[in-house]
């Protein structure tokens, strides 16, 4: 297979990566630096990025580093649900048995979460990926839910993290009053072409290679260029030529290799 043909222990461009050794792109460096800050400040923060650009792994990242001692990560998913059935979501995933009631789980809610700030000294951290899916009705529920003492503390952290579609529901009148409360928002572009060989030269070497000049410097050009620098679509492009390189018996990947790869594996 072509990882024996490059020396490679293991495909280096798959999902299955610890996040400690994520590539620091600038993206991720920012995003980085910007969690940094909303753990000071506390709050709401938006997350921003088209689909494969690496968000649900940033945030991953940024749990897996968040001291357990000091809070408590929840992680949120299922966004095409209803009202009742997020407030249902969030409480069992803060370790609480539901209420059965919208208004006794809205209590409880706010209970657990204070509760946790105040006595046990523990941030809970809410992490609502997917988040354009959800409904108006749950977005305006965010703003009541995440309303602590008249807005005059922030006992939590709440990540809002979607698709760029997010950004456009809470330019909504009826989502106005949500998008005022956000402390800080991020949006992910991808990696940029100055940082493609980087990137691959990291993984490849995480894999194993001992010669990490296999890609010409106009097949990095094709990448990026057919990629956009979407990580996804990079790791499958740039498995793609790896494969044909192979199987051309070739010990580099060109331009040709590249746009050769990426017609054989359109859908």
């Amino acid at each position: 297979m072509f990882t024996q043909h490059f020396g490679l222990k293991m495909n280096p461009f798959t999902k299955e990566i610890s996040s400690s050794d994520i590539f620091m792109g600038q993206d991720q460096k920012e995003l980085e630096a910007r969690l940094n800050y909303i753990k000071s400040t506390r709050g709401i923060f938006l997350l921003t990025a088209e689909a494969g650009c690496g968000k649900t792994t940033a945030l991953r990242r940024f749990c897996e580093g968040l001291n357990t001692g000091l809070y408590k990560p929840c992680y949120y998913a299922l966004s095409t649900v209803t009202v009742m059935d997020f407030y249902r979501g969030i409480i069992l995933r803060l370790g609480a048995e539901p209420l059965y009631k919208k208004i006794d789980m809205f209590g409880q809610l706010q209970q657990l979460i204070s509760g946790s700030y105040h006595d046990k000294r523990i941030t809970p951290v809410i992490i609502i990926d997917e988040a354009q899916s959800l409904s108006n009705g749950v977005l305006d529920d965010l703003r009541i839910l995440f309303n602590f003492k008249m807005d005059s503390e922030n006992p939590y952290i709440l990540v809002i993290a979607g698709q760029p579609s997010l950004r456009h529901r809470l330019q909504l009148g009826v989502n106005q009053a949500l998008k005022q409360r956000i402390t800080s928002k991020f949006h992910m572009q991808g990696l940029g072409r100055e940082e493609l060989e980087g990137y691959i030269t990291s993984r490849l070497k995480f894999a194993g290679a001992l010669n990490t000049n296999i890609f010409t410097q106009v097949s990095l050009d094709a990448i990026h260029t057919i990629s956009n620098g979407n990580p996804r679509l990079l790791n499958k492009l740039i498995t793609d030529s790896l494969i044909a390189a192979y199987v051309r018996k070739s010990d580099t990947v060109d331009d040709e290799i590249v746009y050769q790869a990426h017609q054989d594996g359109e859908i």
